[in-house]
């Protein structure tokens, strides 16, 4: 089988502009002539053996951030913006969105960003009646959707304050909740277990730190260090916030809060310690669990943020949907990308997981660029824990490539060598070019449709 080309000019030009140097200096320091280095950062040649070997010794850079970079999830959202009617008429071809992804990232997010305006304003107009002159009727980006692409787009992991989660943990040693309840009270926090709907409040005025005592150890664990989080690592996520340089207040808290989660999570589950122990059991979600007493949600959450350059794990994509389809969490280290806006693919194991309480469900799938996944689903219910409450209830999926099977206990005993185990699954229907799809809700995009008033089969049409 042919070696696959590496193009990665975007990753290249990235690398000398962060250095400062010339293309004749990195030229010089690369090995290569002048008119190489260009034809390689205009993705006109591909990234060469040498020139890989030579960013690792020269310059000592993480060689795998070279072909694992935005190109796949830029090329997903932009497919899915110009799936919205006003590019009704002008739809570039895939390879065109593709180009402008890998050559021009920059402009492929400004595009990202200007559809998203396009849409508030235009959500905006709809509720004008509200709006009428009040001073913020213009219409600005959204919050929850800025803080939800700066997670995106760092590959959901945050080096600095992963790290000092990690520091925390070490020096905490086995018992964290006690260690992280020492610090708070050192603070000047008294915690208190409550019996209350809310998993935490803190009575800053009195000092006191209310935990639910209905919630699960676990959560009590994690809203002790999210709150350690806020009070002691405060300078670390405010640093980070500056970096990120948000639009506007509200999405900057929402980021904090989001910052203080990641704390949390990395601190119950530490880098270096969870992926031993991941790799040592063959990924199983329930063994991780049990062993750091965590749950299984926050397990498979922290399995996706695995990317720490030098010390990256399995690749995979993590997603949370509610019963309505709608997705409420989503991260993908792998090419997969999941739709920005809406559900995801009817025919993708995650939604059957409902019908299942407390199993496991295994699928084997491909999606319509040819690239096969194995992929593990599970119910999940919270209960506020009192007769009467809502019980929220959830589906979490966890996949990679199919070529990572060999570590996850969950393809032992599957055929992975049968091209018919493999599910054909999509992204969302617009971005689907699958033309025989039971499932489809709406027509693909790029697709002529065929409608013959002499014969009706499952769908009204037929996918030229």
């Amino acid at each position: 089988m042919a070696t696959q080309k590496l193009y990665a000019g975007a990753k290249l030009r990235e690398q000398r502009l962060k250095i400062g140097h010339t293309q004749k200096e990195f030229a010089a320091r690369l090995g290569v002539s002048l008119p190489y280095l260009n034809q390689m950062e205009n993705n006109n040649r591909p990234v060469s053996t040498a020139v890989v070997l030579a960013l690792a010794s020269e310059f000592g850079m993480d060689v795998t951030e070279l072909s694992a970079g935005d190109t796949e999830r830029l090329t997903s959202d932009m497919q899915e913006i110009l799936a919205d009617p006003l590019f009704a008429n002008e739809t570039p071809a895939l390879a065109d969105v593709r180009l402008t992804a890998s050559n021009a990232p920059s402009l492929a997010r400004a595009f990202i960003a200007l559809h998203q305006g396009y849409r508030q304003a235009h959500e905006r107009l709809a509720l004008l009646d509200e709006a009428l002159g009040r001073e913020d009727a213009r219409p600005t980006p959204s919050p929850w959707e800025e803080v939800r692409d700066f997670f995106h787009y760092c590959d959901n992991y945050i080096d600095a304050v992963d790290h000092a989660a990690e520091r925390f943990a070490t020096r905490a040693g086995p018992d964290i909740r006690s260690a992280a309840t020492q610090a708070l009270e050192a603070a000047g926090l008294t915690i208190t277990l409550s019996d209350m709907d809310a998993l935490r409040l803190l009575d800053r005025p009195n000092g006191v730190l209310h935990i639910s005592a209905r919630a699960p150890v676990e959560t009590q664990t994690f809203q002790l260090l999210l709150q350690l989080a806020l009070e002691q690592s405060n300078t670390l996520l405010e640093a980070t916030l500056d970096l990120a340089r948000f639009h506007s207040p509200a999405a900057r808290d929402i980021a904090k809060i989001g910052l203080a989660n990641y704390f949390a999570g990395a601190a119950l589950l530490p880098y270096g310690a969870f992926q031993a122990q991941a790799q040592a059991c063959r990924h199983d979600l329930e063994v991780l669990a049990q062993h750091f007493g965590a749950s299984i949600e926050q397990v498979t959450h922290r399995l996706s943020t695995l990317q720490r350059p030098g010390a990256k794990g399995v690749p995979f994509f993590f997603v949370r949907v509610d019963q309505a389809g709608t997705i409420t969490k989503r991260h993908s280290a792998t090419r997969l990308q999941f739709a920005r806006f809406g559900g995801a693919c009817p025919l993708w194991n995650v939604h059957r997981a409902f019908e299942t309480p407390g199993q496991f469900l295994r699928q084997l799938a491909e999606t319509p660029d040819g690239v096969r996944y194995i992929s593990i689903a599970r119910d999940i219910s919270k209960s506020a824990g009192r007769f009467g409450a809502p019980m929220r209830r959830f589906a979490l999926a966890l996949g990679c490539e199919v070529r990572h099977a060999p570590q996850l206990v969950y393809a032992d005993g599957l055929d992975l060598s049968r091209d018919s185990v493999f599910e054909p699954i999509g992204i969302s229907c617009r971005i689907c070019t699958r033309k025989d799809c039971h499932q489809r809700s709406v027509p693909p995009l790029e697709r002529s449709l065929v409608v013959d008033p002499d014969r009706r089969d499952v769908l009204p049409y037929s996918v030229d």
